[in-house]
């Protein structure tokens, strides 16, 4: 058990990861599921030295959490570290060295497996941990390694007989030439494909990593088929709402993330998956569009949702039937245009972990007679009448920066409308607003639920689009730019 003011530590292995997540709270990276992934973004000040890098810049991690570190240079370490747990550095270039800076109190020790591009790849070396004398105090060991030329994926895997925490880490130095993802970076040069008048000016396409940038050729396609098409003319009196849908039940579920944690199978907390049924880890724009089993309709949706798995105690409630709606808030619709093929966003965040009592922004709500008539122990959750069910709506931005399919955070592509409600500045594009009406078949108690991702709080969703372009391009212009309220066959 660790004892000194910088640890507060459970009782037991088992109860490590719960117990330390609800003691250290926000001030900490935050737990996204019981068992799942974990991602922070490490901004503590300490000191910089060229090739060194600091243990809590990981892409992402399993098992650990970051604290402020007694060591020397200042700043955090990462701690809480048992076997079986893992750090993840993308883009890191390793030379002839390896040096990591450890602390330990645990008698038993372990080591700290350093290899290339996953959990179980290519093993660089292996890094011996023993007792240190304390949780913060530190020690450096240095290992010999041959590693390939160029920028790799790194893997930290934790190896320890038990299965209590044996080892914080503070640093690693990668032979003084390591380096981190580079920040997004904006060309002055405009791109070298002119789009024709009839497509709204963007902004210059951003370059790093994580900036995926639309190939222009098949966009000005796409963009050419959609305005040669002809509005369908309205018939009936249909409601003046700007909407279409498709009907969606879940697919299957994997502990698999393919925009966030791509070519990772297992390494996200559990995911609930809507639509195109072959969806995993490894899901691409050309598999997704090369599968047409869904669980959508209409059968021209090949695209991927997803949402994080719900559970009421120990069992997992899917939703019975999720309506993902494309619509459009703004007040001109007329210049919405359709989304490119292989375009992907995320609304929600996974690590926001904290309260939300009633009237909170961020609801689970009760949808159905009766509607609320509780709320749970802890307050985070409605408790429902028997004849309400439990609902949650995500709203995804109707606003584009029209050169970007992602970008490193799946948001920073998209935006909101500007103040007089039009699509402008970086993000020039009206694209229909997508949102997840998302039904349970349950009214909950007192009890209340948990999210793989962990509290109500971290509610999120993920959309990876490919539609036929056809279909999606009538969709929009029958029922969005002239604003009537369609099904999901795109019918008034």
């Amino acid at each position: 058990m660790r004892t000194d003011p910088l640890h507060v530590a459970p009782p037991n292995p088992k109860n490590r990861r719960r117990l330390t997540r609800v003691v250290l709270g926000s001030a900490v990276a935050v737990a996204l599921g019981a068992s799942g992934v974990y991602i922070a973004n490490a901004n503590a000040a300490e000191t910089v030295v060229p090739g060194r890098l600091q243990a809590e810049a990981f892409a992402a991690q399993s098992g650990a959490q970051t604290e402020n570190t007694g060591d020397q240079d200042g700043g955090k370490n990462v701690g809480w570290l048992g076997n079986g747990d893992w750090l993840r550095y993308d883009n890191v270039t390793i030379g002839g060295t390896v040096t990591a800076r450890i602390a330990s109190d645990n008698s038993t020790g372990g080591s700290i497996e350093l290899r290339l591009g996953s959990q179980t790849g290519t093993l660089l070396t292996s890094i011996p941990v023993a007792k240190t004398g304390g949780w913060q105090k530190w020690v450096t060991k240095t290992a010999t390694v041959k590693a390939p030329a160029g920028q790799q994926k790194l893997f930290a895997v934790m190896k320890s007989a038990q299965g209590g925490d044996f080892v914080n880490i503070n640093w690693f130095t990668l032979d003084a030439t390591a380096t981190t993802t580079p920040p997004a970076t904006t060309p002055t040069t405009a791109p070298t494909t002119k789009p024709p008048a009839t497509t709204p000016t963007t902004t210059p396409p951003a370059t790093g990593a994580g900036w995926v940038v639309m190939d222009q050729t098949k966009w000005q396609a796409q963009v050419a088929e959609f305005n040669a098409m002809k509005m369908k003319p309205v018939t009936g009196n249909p409601v003046r709402v700007a909407e279409f849908n498709a009907s969606c039940k879940v697919s299957h579920a994997k502990a698999d993330d393919p925009i966030v944690l791509p070519g990772l199978p297992g390494g996200s907390h559990m995911h609930s998956f809507l639509g195109n049924n072959a969806t995993d880890a490894f899901t691409t724009t050309d598999t997704l569009l090369k599968n047409t089993g869904s669980s959508c309709k209409p059968d021209e949706d090949h695209s991927a949702y997803w949402i994080p798995s719900l559970y009421e105690g120990d069992k997992k409630i899917e939703p019975h039937g999720v309506t993902v709606y494309y619509g459009s808030r703004l007040p001109d619709t007329t210049k919405t245009m359709p989304l490119p093929q292989g375009f992907r966003m995320v609304v929600g965040d996974a690590k926001r972990q904290v309260d939300t009592p009633k009237g909170a922004p961020g609801q689970f709500w009760c949808a159905g007679a009766g509607g609320e008539i509780g709320r749970s122990a802890d307050g985070n959750w409605p408790v429902c009448a028997k004849t309400a069910e439990l609902t949650y709506h995500l709203t995804f931005p109707d606003c584009w920066d029209g050169v970007h399919l992602d970008s490193p955070d799946h948001k920073s592509h998209t935006g909101p409308a500007d103040s007089s409600g039009k699509c402008s500045g970086k993000f020039p594009v009206a694209i229909p607003s997508i949102a997840f009406v998302i039904g349970y078949p349950t009214s909950g108690s007192t009890a209340g639920f948990r999210l793989s991702s962990g509290n109500a709080s971290s509610m999120h969703g993920d959309a990876f689009l490919a539609w036929d372009d056809a279909a999606l391009g009538h969709r929009v212009k029958d029922c969005l730019v002239q604003k009537a309220k369609c099904d999901s066959f795109g019918n008034f």
